[in-house]
């Protein structure tokens, strides 16, 4: 079993190393120290485990799923290490993925092998969990994007539009546009609404972005924002767009 090991302390590092030398059949393949040097490893690797620390700066656990999970769901298996609460680890264990608890015991983390030996959590249920981990604190205030090799982190704040683009969606953000993969909808949930709005089936619109309305006909609408960018409204976008600008 190929290992990766993610955690930005490194006593922690080193003890989870000391305990997993008990089993002969383990390689650790790599060791992480932040979120970026794991979605570049496990990109890279291929590891069939990562144990994933969850708090950590720049990307947190949930956040470095999310972004290396894309290519490596129905292989690679997480074990989170954490020190949250029982109750916020209640969203681990209904989908039956493992975790242990700092500090754990020779003991647990054999127990969270055995888990990982007999079962994998399915992919739906890692991305549901990143998306669910993504908005635990409230609305998003940040977007990460994965290009090639290099992340792109993107305030919400600074985005002006969405544009929903087949399986992928385009994020306009201080003058420069980047391809997401992912749907408009799940994006959507996580925006703060009353900062942005669906105005039509296809895009979406930060309102403090937009300079005018403008009405090209009688039964259609286009938002001009500061840019110069030009969006299409729909009918019923018009109607939040109004209420919401009221």
């Amino acid at each position: 079993m190929r290992v990766i090991i993610v955690d930005d302390e490194f006593l922690a590092r080193a003890l989870l190393c000391e305990y997993l030398a008990a089993w002969p059949d383990i390689e650790i393949v790599a060791e992480c120290a932040n979120g970026f040097e794991a979605v570049k490893a496990i990109g890279e690797l291929q590891p069939d485990l990562v144990f994933l620390d969850i708090q950590m700066p720049k990307l947190d656990g949930f956040e470095v799923v999310e972004l290396a999970g894309a290519g490596t769901l129905g292989h690679t298996r997480y074990v989170f290490v954490t020190a949250y609460d029982q109750f916020a680890l209640k969203a681990f264990e209904v989908r039956a993925i493992d975790y242990l608890l700092k500090p754990f015991s020779r003991e647990r983390l054999a127990q969270a092998l055995e888990s990982v030996r007999s079962r994998a959590a399915p992919p739906a249920a890692m991305e549901a969990l990143a998306h669910d981990a993504a908005r635990r604190n409230g609305f998003l205030e940040r977007i990460l994007i994965r290009d090639g090799a290099r992340v792109h982190v993107v305030p919400c704040a600074s985005i002006d539009w969405i544009e929903a683009q087949d399986d992928y969606v385009a994020i306009s953000a201080a003058g420069k546009t980047h391809l997401k993969n992912g749907r408009m909808a799940e994006l959507e949930q996580g925006l703060d609404p009353a900062l942005f709005l669906r105005v039509h089936r296809s895009y979406i619109v930060n309102v403090g972005a937009i300079a005018r309305i403008e009405a090209p006909t009688r039964d259609s609408w286009c938002a001009v924002l500061e840019d110069g960018k030009r969006i299409p409204v729909s009918r019923s976008g018009y109607a939040r767009l109004k209420e919401l600008m009221r």
